[in-house]
């Protein structure tokens, strides 16, 4: 079973092919700078009590090493590994290594800035992968800023997780996530409790350390590590929220940050799972469009046709079978990006003639799947970060009944999002730890905070949210009326330029400037 709401290195090529030409807006209402300060600024928050060995750490930068799912990376790529504690509440113990890649500034104008540290998303989502295929985006950024990034903790090289083998990950893709009986009910509550003993077998004592506020405290030692006297952060997806909570925490050593494809931080489990269902079904309708198709009708054949996938699972030229959840899978994944619509086409129609293949492959490039049927474990780490967060654990009878309200946002994704809101964490082993992040950052610097109006994933609502709950005067709103997860780099000249003036200039737009 996959959440749909995370940001990949697949997905962020989609968006690389999307993001050519662009429209531009009104370059008006730029405002007061956010100059970062020429002295350091020392820690807030429990990494204050950080023992030397861990703040004064000089990493040993050298040539990257590839991995069994990536090439080494070359380019000016140099990767390292910080120690970081395992348990913050004793900072002196046992520590972990997270691995981090940068590519120092190229030299520009104005000189340099340090260091700018990305989170792509997920939860889940590798940093070391993702940074060198995002570099040709934030070209003018590379000139100013090293570009840096990481594995979080639990993730890929900083210690990740995986909680099945390739032939388990197989074999439970033929668990229905839409149950229509008591039977198939049993088995998707079954898998959830089967994958969670398996995460628990992996992690050990990390699963209880992989939390979000464990994440942003790591930011924090990594910030002094490299040096900086603020932190400055672009944030993608899930790294908002990843974002907000740094803010939170340390809002004195806030220094530039953007939130672009913002996850509504008032929203708890049920809410975000709503969000969501509205985000899809949104860019669903704005995909049956741009075919000439009346979205109520276009939804009600897309249903029709994922009823009789469910009934009878359609055949594929590798002799996998594509299910109704799989099918669902490959229709999502074209949704995050706009150059992706052409592709849903192709494999719509191929599926209503009776062949899975395409839609097969759109879900297995969604599930990290390769061509030998080796599955990566960005989801495994997503469950594992994203379960010990949310406190939130809707019971199966409690889904049930919300069942209907989903259904009614939309007769596509609902049911599938609904009946995930008691699956994705169901008997998970540990505790979850709050029901909404806490994201006010009084006293931080502003937040420039990214909304686009067609966002699947991250429906356009969160961004003014995550900008009123970080506060007055810090949270400052930039909208995109586009299409796709993320605006950055997607094609608006005038998001770009916003975005890179802030974060060059420190050039503050103004609250609620409009992209269109």
């Amino acid at each position: 079973m996959t959440r749909f709401a995370r940001w990949t290195a697949l997905v962020a090529a989609a968006l690389l092919v999307a993001g050519c030409g662009g429209s531009s807006g009104n370059g008006k209402d730029e405002g007061k700078n956010s100059d970062p300060p020429s002295t350091t600024t020392p820690s807030s928050g429990a990494a204050s009590a950080l023992p030397a060995s861990l703040t004064s750490q000089k990493p040993d930068w050298g040539r990257c090493k590839g991995t069994s799912g990536s090439a080494a990376q070359g380019g000016g790529w140099q990767c390292a590994t910080l120690k970081v504690p395992l348990d913050y509440a004793k900072p002196g113990g046992e520590t972990i290594g997270l691995a981090l890649i940068r590519s120092k500034a190229t030299g520009g104008h104005g000189g340099h800035l340090g260091s700018l540290l990305f989170n792509f998303g997920g939860p889940g989502g590798s940093g070391v992968s993702t940074m060198p295929n995002y570099e040709s985006l934030v070209g003018p950024l590379h000139e100013r800023y090293d570009l840096v990034s990481w594995d979080p903790r639990g993730v890929a090289a900083s210690e990740g997780v995986r909680c099945r083998g390739d032939k388990a990950i197989q074999a439970a893709e033929s668990v229905d996530a839409t149950p229509d009986d008591t039977a198939e009910e049993s088995a998707y509550f079954k898998d959830a409790t089967d994958f969670g003993k398996g995460c628990e077998k992996a992690a050990g004592k990390l699963m209880s350390h992989v939390s979000t506020t464990d994440t942003a405290r790591d930011m924090d030692l990594m910030r002094q590590v490299l040096g900086d006297s603020r932190m400055h952060y672009f944030g993608i997806s899930y790294g908002t929220e990843l974002g907000g909570v740094y803010a939170h925490l340390f809002p004195k050593n806030v220094g530039r940050l953007v939130l672009d494809a913002v996850v509504d931080p008032s929203a708890d489990t049920v809410g975000h799972a709503k969000n969501q269902t509205l985000g899809f079904q949104r860019a669903l309708d704005d995909y049956l469009k741009s075919t000439g198709q009346e979205p109520g009708q276009g939804s009600r054949k897309i249903v029709d046709l994922l009823d009789r996938i469910d009934a009878k699972p359609l055949p594929t030229t590798g002799g996998r079978e594509l299910t109704q959840t799989l099918a669902l899978t490959g229709i999502v994944l074209p949704l995050y990006s706009k150059a992706g619509w052409p592709r849903l086409t192709s494999a719509l129609k191929a599926a209503e003639d009776g062949d899975g293949t395409e839609l097969l492959q759109l879900a297995d490039g969604y599930n990290d799947r390769d061509s030998a049927g080796h599955y990566g474990t960005t989801t495994h780490s997503q469950r594992l970060i994203s379960c010990l967060d949310d406190k939130q654990r809707p019971t199966p009878e409690e889904t049930r009944k919300l069942l209907p309200e989903f259904e009614k946002i939309s007769p596509v994704f609902g049911d599938f999002m609904g009946w995930d809101t008691a699956g994705w964490c169901h008997d998970w082993p540990v505790a979850g730890q709050y029901d909404t992040p806490e994201v006010s950052a009084p006293g931080a610097a502003p937040v420039l905070v990214v909304g686009n109006t067609g966002d699947p994933a991250t429906p356009y609502e969160g961004a003014r949210r995550m900008a009123d709950e970080l506060g007055g005067g810090v949270g400052v709103e930039l909208t995109w009326k586009g299409e796709g997860h993320g605006a950055y780099g997607s094609g608006s000249e005038c998001v770009d330029s916003t975005v890179n003036g802030y974060l060059l200039n420190g050039t503050v737009p103004k609250d609620g400037k409009v992209c269109s």
